[in-house]
């Protein structure tokens, strides 16, 4: 028995963090419902931005927040739309939705309007910015909230170079795992004491607790962003190979590695150097940014793949920074499971699959998205609605059935 089996999802998202969230569910055996507004998920043709195909036989832009659902498009606007929403929230165990607090209260979906409807119902709310403050309605995506306000930007930059460009979603990839194992906290609570809870997760949020050792650190003097080249300890760092690649050591027991790294490095005429070798001192006397150009000289002679064998035969954790091409052949990404292959109109295509693993449970089926209103009628069916009566609400454009993707 797969962990969320026999618990109902009803997913009113849009974009990458909160249908996130709810796909995770739907891979751990919950029924997922996606609730889609008649002109769809704008992240359905989010492939544009991503630079792939979107189409509804193939749209993995959307697969990575939607898959394991069921979908059904209703106009939230007419009285017999909302009617079908909440004969699906009165079946729910789980309301997932990324939609500002303010538009809640205007439709009535608020925790406070529903708390009461269905006491039993976990309310999971996806925000970028928080319940409070000043920014509490305002409009933000994970590059604004969590990138940006949440101090991701301006700290992992190396000091005095642009803000890094990330993937799209960085953010909300963490924020959906996030939103996830509040949810399952939630459940097991309610077996508990028969009540629901709502649970608020924020891109801003989210990014701070993140970055918490530069946040907890940087009141001590130990400030980002950061150059590499005056980095507290050298030995914690990237550098360039002959090859024009990059690694990333990290062997932050300075004062015990240093012998160890001079000498694979070919330096053995700086062990024991009295103005290198010990972490301390080197920072007192300012002399950061010159083991580290010894250090850039001296791997800069090696290939990424020698270096790395060199450091890693010697037990000095170091690692290739990876593009995502070099993943599709890493022997640790297929041996894990972290990728699966989709079978795609194009051929097979390479997703990556959420991080929690559980001894129970098999490899999930991996269902891909269909388009909008697939599953409409077949929910309402089972939601106790007649052929007349879907007709009728159909015609009125209550509901709407399969639309194929408008671009």
């Amino acid at each position: 028995m797969k962990p969320m089996e026999g618990v109902r999802v009803v997913d009113l998202t849009t974009f990458l963090a909160a249908p996130t969230a709810a796909r995770v569910l739907g891979e751990w055996g919950a029924d997922v419902i996606k609730v889609e507004a008649p002109n769809g998920d704008p992240g359905r043709t989010q492939g544009a931005v991503f630079g792939m195909t979107y189409e509804d036989d193939e749209n993995l832009g959307f697969d990575m927040s939607n898959m394991n659902k069921r979908f059904v498009t209703l106009n939230l606007k007419t009285p017999d739309g909302m009617e079908v929403m909440h004969r699906l929230l009165a079946d729910a165990d789980v309301f997932v939705t990324n939609i500002r607090t303010k538009s809640l209260v205007k439709m009535g979906l608020d925790y406070d309007s529903l708390k009461e409807k269905y006491p039993r119902l976990v309310f999971a709310h996806c925000l970028g910015y928080g319940e409070n403050g000043p920014e509490k309605d305002t409009a933000g995506f994970d590059v604004t909230c969590y990138m940006a306000r949440g101090g991701v930007f301006g700290t992992t930059v190396n000091k005095g170079d642009a803000p890094m460009i990330p993937t799209n979603g960085f953010g909300d990839f963490q924020v959906s795992m996030c939103l996830a194992s509040g949810i399952s906290a939630a459940l097991f609570n309610r077996e508990r004491t028969g009540r629901g809870d709502k649970i608020s997760v924020s891109l801003h949020h989210a990014a701070v607790y993140m970055l918490s050792t530069g946040v907890v650190s940087a009141q001590y003097g130990n400030e980002y962003p950061k150059s590499r080249m005056t980095v507290v300890c050298p030995t914690n760092n990237v550098f360039r190979t002959k090859d024009e690649k990059w690694v990333a050591l990290c062997a932050p027991q300075y004062d015990r590695d240093y012998n160890k790294v001079m000498t694979l490095i070919g330096r053995s005429d700086l062990v024991d150097n009295p103005d290198y070798c010990n972490c301390d001192h080197l920072n007192t006397i300012g002399k950061n940014a010159e083991i580290i150009a010894i250090m850039d000289e001296a791997i800069a002679k090696f290939t990424r793949a020698e270096i790395l064998k060199i450091f890693k035969d010697n037990d000095l954790p170091c690692e290739a920074c990876y593009e995502p091409k070099d993943m599709y052949e890493d022997e640790q990404v297929w041996a894990n499971g972290i990728m699966t292959k989709l079978d795609c109109p194009s051929g097979k295509r390479n997703i990556a699959t959420n991080p929690v693993k559980f001894q129970s449970l098999p490899e999930p089926d991996y269902k891909v998205t269909r388009a909008q209103g697939t599953d409409t009628a077949s929910v309402m069916h089972e939601l106790g609605y007649d052929d007349a009566a879907i007709e009728k609400y159909l015609a009125e454009g209550a509901v709407c059935g399969k639309k194929a993707l408008q671009k």
